[in-house]
């Protein structure tokens, strides 16, 4: 990404980035190749950062620092759209044996906000962070089918719909036919979209009624899991995923009792019928 703004700042941040994304600690002299400045400057950025704790400095080079772990339970605190979403996601793990995440669209961007896949797992293909994947998966294409139209094809003018696999849908006008599937099933799937080897499911979580559907930050469940997996156990995943759903959204305040159900329990959302063996939600 080219820079934005003061050559100070965006040195900072790349520092960071830079740090974040390497197998093991950098020293300040392969940080300045990195950042093609002097290893002055490069000094000059590495001690505010380190003081602040930002980093950390060893005897191998700069890792991480423990002020890392804070910033993400406060993102987590900001975004959460229902109490404890770590544990409803471990519970979700369990009944699904799939990965669960929680993935939020908030001001033009699409993040994933916390998985239960081990961050040990470099191989997994949904890691925490930005998503730049949304029309490839599942999570984004719920979140996106959840956007007014405007909002849904500035964020695919910033982005762009890159071919990541042979399935990858790449046509604004294809992508804007699956998204009304989307809206009328009420949840996504992508099969090997994203990663030949993975299908993902979502559903977007309910917005209170008082919430303004034009500015807030839109919520989404979803699992992951090999595909061959996912084919012997389509319905069984689906509906462990719509009862998580409903879950959350029972918990919401100004929600009605949840996404799939209306008072008396009965299937409500968007006609679709809920996971008892009905419209998309069947094996």
């Amino acid at each position: 990404m080219p820079p934005t703004g003061p050559q100070s700042v965006d040195r900072a941040l790349a520092i960071l980035d830079a740090v974040a994304d390497a197998p093991g600690p950098l020293g300040a002299k392969a940080l300045a190749r990195r950042l093609e400045c002097s290893l002055s400057t490069a000094y000059h950025l590495l001690a505010p950062l380190t003081e602040r704790g930002y980093l950390l400095r060893t005897p191998r080079g700069y890792e991480l620092g423990p002020r890392i772990p804070g910033l993400h339970r406060s993102l987590l605190r900001h975004l959460e759209p229902a109490p404890h979403m770590a544990g409803r996601l471990a519970r979700l793990r369990r009944s699904t044996g799939a990965e669960a995440y929680h993935t939020a669209y908030r001001g033009g961007l699409i993040t994933v906000v916390d998985t239960t896949a081990p961050v040990t797992d470099a191989a997994h293909p949904f890691a925490p962070g930005r998503e730049t994947r949304a029309h490839a998966t599942a999570h984004g294409k719920a979140l996106l089918a959840e956007l007014p139209r405007p909002l849904r094809r500035r964020y695919l003018a910033e982005h762009g719909m890159a071919r990541l696999t042979g399935a990858t849908i790449t046509s604004a006008e294809l992508l804007e036919a699956e998204l009304s599937r989307v809206r009328g099933q009420g949840f996504a799937v992508s099969v090997g979209e994203a990663d030949p080897a993975y299908t993902c499911l979502a559903v977007a979580l309910p917005r209170g009624r008082d919430e303004n559907r034009d500015g807030d930050a839109v919520h989404a469940l979803s699992v992951s899991l090999p595909t061959e997996e996912y084919r012997r156990r389509p319905g069984e995943v689906r509906a462990a995923l719509a009862r998580a759903a409903a879950d959350c959204g029972g918990d919401r305040p100004g929600n009605p009792p949840g996404p799939f159900s209306d008072a008396a329990g009965n299937s409500a959302r968007r006609g679709c019928a809920g996971p008892a063996g009905v419209p998309g939600w069947s094996a």
